[in-house]
């Protein structure tokens, strides 16, 4: 169901995008160099290459300049300075990004200039810089996918609604926002997998948190629920596959066997979930959630109560007069 889903790869980004990053980047250079595209999500260290040995020099990468760059360039007479700064942006470097709250000599920052070069400057340590630019860049280059469903963070789990058009999505994300759960995205759901390991899911700057009741026509979940009725990303743990019952169908009745669907190299828990008038989905939503969390803080229920079920199937056969106890040895006084 999910492997024909078009996978979407920023090729790449303008160094522009950069001053959307938390490292609060400062531009040093005015508007030159902005327009320099970056292709790729590593970063480099240019001590070698300041030094004149060039030729393993990751030019294509953002380059960072941390304390031990700016005293070895401090160390330098003016002449000599200049050469081993015109040794890193000779090439067609994206830009320059300077750490500690260190700054260039005015000399350099005019050859960056001459070479089309940005410089930028953070107040974060190299560190630091390295690893919030790097969250970052993998972001802006992390596959996505679109998927048409309801996003929902039902007590902190990330449950997705997928099913037929008309099928109900969105009437059970509003029924879950009432009962105090959030919205994160309904009918568009973008889903990125920035880590490798997770998919985060979000919604589309269009629809945001509007919501197309069929009947009642657009509502606006934040403005008529609150603040508390939405978030903007959440991870995806659950989807939940909606579905007109079928009598012939194949459901699960134990949960002994999870099922998982891969999107973007992801396995995720799906639940194939027959619907018909009356059933109560909105309710069902939440103890897959909270039946969720128990599995993974340890407590599996299927797994309980199959090895209850051995244990009574093993008495009988040790012991033909063997019967089930009722749950309470005796009953109380009840006169309500």
């Amino acid at each position: 169901m999910y492997n024909n889903l078009k996978v979407i790869r920023k090729k790449e980004v303008k160094v522009e995008a950069l001053l959307q990053s938390p490292l609060k980047l400062q531009v040093m250079t005015g508007d030159v160099g902005l327009d320099n595209t970056i292709t790729e999500s590593n970063m480099y260290r240019p001590q070698l290459a300041l030094a004149g040995f060039t030729e393993l020099f990751t030019f294509s990468s953002v380059q960072v300049v941390g304390n031990t760059e700016i005293y070895y360039l401090r160390s330098l007479d003016l002449e000599k300075r200049k050469q081993a700064f015109r040794n890193i942006v000779q090439f067609d470097i994206p830009c320059i990004i300077i750490t500690n709250g260190n700054q260039f000599h005015d000399e350099l920052v005019e050859l960056a200039k001459e070479n089309n070069t940005a410089i930028l400057s953070t107040e974060k340590d190299t560190t630091a810089a390295v690893s919030i630019l790097s969250v970052f860049l993998n972001d802006l280059f992390s596959p996505h996918v679109t998927i048409h469903g309801s996003f929902m963070d039902v007590y902190g789990v990330g449950i997705l609604f997928t099913g037929g058009s008309g099928i109900g999505k969105s009437e059970i994300a509003l029924d879950l926002v009432e009962r105090g759960h959030r919205l994160v995205a309904d009918d568009i759901v973008i889903l990125n997998n920035n880590t490798g390991t997770a998919l985060i899911g979000t919604g589309t700057s269009l629809v945001q948190h509007f919501m197309e009741i069929r009947g009642l026509g657009i509502i606006d979940v934040r403005r008529m629920f609150g603040i508390r009725s939405i978030r903007f990303q959440k991870r995806l743990e659950i989807i939940v596959e909606l579905e007109v019952w079928d009598s012939k169908g194949d459901y699960t009745r134990t949960g002994l066997e999870e099922n998982t669907s891969k999107i973007l190299g992801v396995d995720i828990t799906t639940v194939k979930l027959p619907i018909f008038p009356g059933k109560n989905i909105t309710v069902i939503a939440e103890v897959i959630a909270l039946n969720y969390l128990l599995k993974t803080y340890g407590y599996n229920a299927s797994e309980v109560f199959t090895q209850k079920l051995n244990d009574t199937i093993m008495n009988k056969q040790k012991d033909k007069n063997f019967t089930d106890e009722r749950i309470i040895n005796y009953f109380q006084g009840d006169l309500e």
